[in-house]
């Protein structure tokens, strides 16, 4: 089955994807982690912590999501600690994704090693469905000597399939190429995507992962959260933390995208679902697999409830059409 491929088998199981080609096959929609111990952006230890994040694990377990995204820089490892903790005390096998970050320093192939070491460790588990480079960055150690390493890590079993995050369409190519001398398919390109987040769609990078049989991994799939009809300009409350900083979550901002937020919520009550569910089928009915965030157990369940239904052509048509117009 290739990345654009998604299966349902049942009324009642839950629909999956398969990363890239020949990749493992996950759930159709993930869980984003990167809130899981970052005390820095999300505040974490403040309003929220562990307890809640085991809700959000659970709850999640529960509907039927078994993917879950982190990274060894979210929480300076902490997100991985975490959910190690959670696989631990769970009987469901999960399929983590996780990320290596290409510091100056790591110049060598053994780096990879090591911080695979140093993430499944953490993580307390022998091997990952995924990894990822974060960021296209190349400082001594040069792109085909990194996807060289990442070969040698799947051939090794420790890592089911390789992953890039944040990488232009020339540079996924260029990746995808130099794993494939390696014998390895390129599975992911993680990049941001939402209906307020549409850039790869004009930047080459959705129209080159099609070409290149490699799934989109779409981060920020409800764009912090204004997709999900909590913030409203006729109801406004200022929004705390980094939001305070982003002008849309400001009273215009807020103004200026309700043509959108409104069909958001006439779709919603249509389905009976909610704004941040029809937000998340959008994405998904583009043939990418959304990681959204969940801080606790309303969040995950509210994810899980974008699988398990789609929205019909002309909602998905009228959605594009006022995204184009106020991005």
């Amino acid at each position: 089955m290739s990345s654009e491929q998604v299966s349902s088998t049942s009324a009642s199981s839950v629909q999956t994807i398969t990363l890239g080609a020949t990749g493992p096959t996950v759930t159709a929609l993930g869980i984003g982690t990167w809130a899981w111990g970052d005390k820095l952006f999300w505040g974490y230890g403040n309003q929220y912590g562990e307890t809640e994040l085991q809700a959000a694990f659970e709850a999640a377990i529960a509907a039927g999501i078994t993917f879950f995204d982190t990274a060894e820089v979210y929480g300076l490892g902490e997100s991985e600690r975490i959910l190690g903790r959670f696989m631990a005390q769970s009987e469901t096998p999960i399929q983590i994704a996780t990320k290596y970050f290409p510091l100056p320093w790591r110049f060598s192939p053994s780096a990879v090693a090591d911080t695979l070491t140093a993430s499944l460790t953490r993580l307390d588990t022998t091997s990952v469905a995924l990894y990822q480079v974060h960021w296209p960055l190349e400082f001594l150690m040069g792109q085909r000597k990194l996807m060289e390493a990442l070969a040698n890590e799947v051939k090794r079993g420790r890592i089911q399939s390789v992953g890039v995050s944040n990488y232009s369409a020339e540079q996924m190519t260029k990746a995808h190429q130099y794993l494939e001398s390696f014998g390895v398919p390129l599975a992911v390109n993680q990049m941001q995507y939402s209906l307020l987040a549409r850039q790869i769609e004009t930047n080459g990078v959705f129209d080159a992962a099609k070409k290149l049989g490699v799934t989109i991994l779409a981060y920020s799939p409800l764009a912090q959260g204004l997709l999900t009809g909590k913030y409203r300009a006729d109801q406004y409350n200022q929004p705390v933390g980094a939001r305070r900083l982003d002008p849309r979550f400001s009273e215009a901002g807020l103004r200026k995208l309700e043509p959108l937020l409104a069909e958001l919520r006439a779709i919603a009550q249509a389905h009976d679902k909610t704004p941040a569910q029809v937000a998340l089928n959008w994405v998904i009915a583009q043939g990418a697999l959304p990681i959204p965030g969940a801080k606790n157990a309303k969040q995950a369940q509210q994810n899980a409830g974008a699988l398990g239904w789609s929205l019909e052509q002309p909602e998905i048509q009228r959605l594009s059409d006022l995204s184009n117009k106020v991005v």
